[in-house]
Formats: structure tokens, C-alpha cells, sequence
């Protein structure tokens, strides 16, 4: 039986890097693995997945607006896929994790989605949340915090370097936007923030 798994972690704990190998194990033993990415997430071009160490691979892209269940099937009749792989899940819809929970439950495809579980503010993201309660399976990869501890949350750092404390869930950013921090220094961080009357919110 397929089955839906969330793998999901902080910035930097290796969530894209895992994909990449994976997809490249199953090419070495000329299985056909089906790789998706956000068509907002432009960082490395447009249908690119790229880890922070450079391994990059090719991926088709979905928006919010697109049957993935569809766009996977039709797929799937031209050239049999062996798995699928999204990265970026976060940015899926609750609409989209269904349709995917569809690909594993009609098309016996295994899918693997690795993303955020929560925003800056510590919320959780539409998809992440979708994910967490269909999935079969869901694990946890964990970055490391400046302070040594697991880095389990994340901040969203304006450019006078202080957290922001608003603005919208999905932005787009790498390393000079968002830092992944243990829960106590987020918490403390994020108090700071709340309570500057000068912090600006975006």
C-alpha cells in the first residue's frame, strides 16, 4: 500500500538535501521519481530544487491553483512513476494535500513531502497542517541553533536585524531573511521584538 509521508524541519536541516538523494537513488536503479517544487520559489531558477551544498535537480512546479492529482496522473500515463517528491510542501493548499493523499490512495504512487511545519510566528502553514493530519508517516529533521540546542522554530529577521513580529505567511527568503532557532531562543527573541515600540511590521 502507498503511503503519504511529511518530512518536515527547520531552514538548514538538510529537508531538500535528503530529497535529492533519494531521487538520485532511485535514478541509479532506473526507477522514475517525480519531483516537484513551488512555482513562487525562484531562488534557483524556475523548477529547480538546489540544496544549500549545490546538488540541484530538475522538478516540475505547482501554484495553488493546480489539481495536483491530476497534473501527477497524466504524468503517470506517459511515463510510470515510482514516487513523488515535493519540496517546499508548506506552500501546498489543504486542497492539494488531499489530492496528493489521492495519488498514494488511487494510483499506488508512495509521496514524500518535505517542508516547513511552522512560520515565523509559529504558526502552522495551510499545507503543513493538512499534512500532519493525512499523513501515514511524518519525521522531523533538525538543524542546529547558534546556541547549540536543536533548532526547531524560525525567525523572520528584518534588515536592521531584529525579528519581525508580522507580515505575510509565505515570503520567500533564504539565509538573509530567516534564521532557524531552538524554541527558548525564538521565544525570547520574538518577546524582544513585541516588545520594541519602534519595530516595524511588514
Amino acid at each position: 500500500m502507498a503511503t503519504l509521508n511529511f518530512i518536515y524541519g527547520t531552514m538548514k536541516s538538510g529537508k531538500t538535501l535528503t530529497l535529492l538523494a533519494e531521487a538520485h537513488n532511485f535514478k541509479s536503479h532506473n526507477r522514475n521519481p517525480y519531483l516537484l517544487t513551488a512555482a513562487g520559489d525562484t531562488r534557483s531558477g524556475i523548477g529547480v530544487i538546489r540544496s544549500r551544498v549545490g546538488i540541484t535537480a530538475s522538478a516540475q512546479t505547482f501554484d495553488a491553483s493546480e489539481d495536483l492529482y491530476e497534473k501527477i496522473r497524466q504524468s503517470h500515463l506517459e511515463n510510470q512513476i515510482d514516487i513523488v517528491m515535493v519540496d517546499e510542501a508548506q506552500f501546498l493548499s489543504r486542497d492539494q494535500v488531499f489530492q496528493l493523499s489521492d495519488v498514494a490512495d488511487e494510483l499506488g504512487i508512495n509521496v514524500r513531502c518535505f517542508g516547513l511545519r511552522t512560520d515565523f510566528r509559529g504558526e502552522l502553514f495551510e499545507g503543513s497542517a493538512a499534512l500532519m493530519a493525512l499523513s501515514d508517516h511524518m519525521s522531523e529533521n533538525t538543524g542546529v541553533c547558534a546556541s547549540g540546542c536543536v533548532a526547531n522554530m524560525v525567525l523572520r529577521m528584518g534588515t536592521d536585524g531584529v525579528p519581525m513580529i508580522d507580515g505575510p505567511q509565505l515570503l520567500v527568503g533564504g539565509e538573509e531573511t530567516y534564521e532557524a532557532v531552538s524554541r527558548k531562543i525564538w521565544k525570547e527573541r520574538m518577546r524582544s521584538a513585541m516588545n520594541n515600540p519602534s519595530r516595524a511590521v511588514v
